[in-house]
């Protein structure tokens, strides 16, 4: 598990933000995703801030900072109100009052906060509505919301520490988000897929459908749990381990049972991605399928396996090049940070997005925090 942070520039008349720096250290004082220990978290941080600052030539500040670990999901709101204005007009007062109705009506909020705020549709007199249903007429207006909700000990814990590294935290954003900023397709996202980020500790699932996120939640299971079942039953190192998890040499003479110890967990891992599924009703009608990132998907066939395990399409996200005309990433590992910064900047600008409520707010402090690395 890292602590990686990118830092980016906007360029004039580029599409892209360009990476003045990527830096990543090992994580100490995190467990999937939790702090257990502040000191050795806020430790980590400073150095790589340094580390990100001599590269970049600035002094970093502000960060947007990516929130994972096992308390981040997803819960579905629903509420409904009387138009306020005479003329029945539908106005922005109206559009926010019913969505924090539908928040206030979220079970089991007194220690959880809310991340994003997601609209999923708005109904007008019982007729669903595209978009936003601002300048409308009518009656009653109703929404379902997608919230993003973490534990407030989770927030706040993570929060302290990169405060305490001498950092101010412009923005909080859920990783999986930003990771379907760089991993995700405009059409993936429309038609529906899942994307799988295999983490060393955590699973994050984020599902998408008509360009915007429908759930999310993080599972309890990583690509370490595989390296830890292949050291107990191969009986080698936990560093032997992770390169035989890694190793596509076929003549191992231990490869039949390397092999079942491998697909015994991505089993295990790819029923609960399916529980999952079922449990929202998207079980098998995933056009787009799995997209699997994260360290986890370097292991050796894991894209037939989930195809196989959850009966859709599935393929590992490969980087983008700078001949496609994006900045290059040295590997998959890197998309949360660069998808932070495309966070900030209100989307990729090839994948526009149509929830403008994930990335409106944030957009004029990123930009704030960008002048700053400007000559």
């Amino acid at each position: 598990m890292s602590v990686r942070v990118a830092v980016c520039e906007v360029i004039k008349g580029a599409r892209h933000p360009k990476v003045l720096a990527l830096v990543k250290a090992e994580s100490r004082g995190l467990r999937r995703g939790y702090v257990i220990n502040q000191e050795e978290v806020s430790q980590v941080i400073r150095a790589v801030i340094a580390e990100a600052g001599r590269q970049s030539q600035t002094r970093i500040k502000h960060v947007i900072l990516g929130l994972g670990g096992v308390t981040l999901e997803s819960r579905l709101g629903e509420s409904q109100i009387v138009v306020s204005r005479a003329d029945a007009e539908i106005t922005d007062n109206d559009i926010n009052r019913v969505i924090e109705l539908a928040e206030t009506s979220l079970p089991n909020m007194a220690n959880n906060r809310v991340i994003h705020t997601i609209p999923l549709h708005f109904k007008l007199d019982g007729h669903k509505i595209p978009g936003r249903p601002e300048g409308m007429r009518g009656t009653k207006l109703e929404v379902r919301v997608l919230f993003i909700v973490c534990l407030n000990q989770h927030h706040d814990s993570l929060l302290r520490a990169v405060e305490s590294a001498g950092l101010s935290v412009n923005e909080t954003v859920a990783t999986p988000i930003a990771a379907g900023l760089v991993a995700l397709s405009t059409q993936q996202k429309n038609v529906g897929c899942v994307l799988a980020n295999i983490g060393s500790q955590t699973t994050s699932l984020a599902v998408f459908e008509d360009g915007i996120p429908v759930s999310l939640q993080v599972l309890p299971i990583g690509s370490m749990d595989i390296t830890n079942d292949i050291a107990l039953g191969l009986r080698v190192p936990l560093d032997e381990a992770e390169r035989l998890k890694l190793s596509g040499d076929q003549i191992l003479p231990f490869r039949k049972k390397l092999d079942e110890i491998i697909e015994a967990r991505l089993s295990d891992m790819f029923d609960l991605i399916e529980a999952h599924l079922k449990k929202i009703g998207r079980s098998g009608l995933l056009p787009a399928g799995v997209i699997i990132t994260g360290g986890g998907g370097n292991i050796e066939n894991i894209a037939g396996l989930a195809k196989d395990e959850l009966h859709l399409p599935a393929r590992v996200f490969t980087p983008v090049g700078e001949n496609q005309g994006r900045p290059a990433l040295r590997d998959s590992h890197w998309i949360v940070a660069y998808g932070l910064c495309l966070f900030g900047l209100g989307g990729d600008p090839d994948n526009p997005t149509t929830s403008p409520s994930i990335f409106t707010p944030i957009k004029r402090k990123f930009f704030h925090w960008l002048k700053e690395l400007w000559p």
